[in-house]
């Protein structure tokens, strides 16, 4: 892998992961077309950079995370479906994300889902208040969902949060406070797992993973703060034409012969 290959995944990443359009199905895509979605320090590398994605949301909320003990237990409440999943259907998991179709099928559903959000769910009504600890734990189930590549985290705990009455902010906002437990539980395996695989670094891979992660770190905090705005003004419907897009582009490529890879 190259700086430039790099910065460009890392880019992805940031841009990405808390967007309601897939990281996974971008990192296919943007993996594959390089040329380097096969090499095993490409899969640690855009495990790895979720790091510096979990500090944007620290560092643009970090408030939050120096507010009473409560804001903690929600999030622990939250995050318990995901850990209780992973830990049965861990197996199960791994075999989907071998699994293209599905990567590109799930984008698809979901962009189709997106149209008619804004409809089903507008923000009469909502509440900007923290949720409550039963609607906490029905979040976490929904990110149970995203489990399946292509579904997105983001966009499956933020339909959670607005099935428990929270206006879209409200609902991004949580879906980004427990992705920070759940981004750094699933890197910390991922992690173990290439440890225990024998897999060393050189000082090139270093400097590409430290790279990587300020990059990532950066575009993630514009990301998020661009994401609010526009979600709060405009809604849904955007992102469901461009998972669409993704979705299809993702199917054609591999049925016309490309060798796309999950990284």
């Amino acid at each position: 892998m190259s700086y430039i290959q790099a910065f460009i995944l890392a880019i992805i990443e940031g841009i990405t992961e808390f967007l309601p359009v897939s990281s996974t199905g971008h990192m296919i895509l943007g993996s594959s077309i390089m040329g380097i979605a096969h090499d095993p320090f490409t899969k640690l590398f855009t495990i790895a950079i979720q790091l510096g994605a979990i500090l944007s949301v620290i560092v643009l909320y970090w408030k939050h995370f120096f507010q009473t003990l409560d804001f903690y237990y929600k999030i622990f409440v939250a995050f318990i479906p995901a850990v209780i999943f992973g830990v049965l259907f861990n197996d199960y998991i791994d075999a989907l994300l071998e699994n293209v179709v599905v990567v590109g099928i799930t984008l698809f559903l979901g962009g189709v889902l997106f149209l008619f959000l804004d409809k089903l769910f507008n923000d009469h009504n909502k509440t900007d208040a923290p949720p409550s600890y039963p609607s906490a734990f029905k979040i976490g189930l929904f990110q149970v969902i995203a489990m399946i590549p292509g579904v997105s985290r983001s966009a499956a705990t933020i339909i959670g949060g607005l099935t428990q009455k929270l206006t879209r902010k409200a609902a991004a906002e949580f879906s980004f406070f427990l992705a920070v437990p759940t981004m750094f539980a699933a890197t910390a395996k991922k992690g173990f797992d290439y440890y225990k695989d024998g897999i060393a670094f050189d000082a090139h891979q270093i400097n590409l993973l430290i790279v990587g992660n300020i990059v990532a770190f950066i575009v993630a905090m514009i990301a998020i703060k661009s994401f609010i705005g526009f979600l709060t003004k405009h809604g849904f419907r955007v992102f469901g034409y461009y998972r669409i897009v993704v979705g299809l582009t993702i199917l054609i490529l591999y049925f016309a012969g490309y060798q796309l890879s999950i990284v």
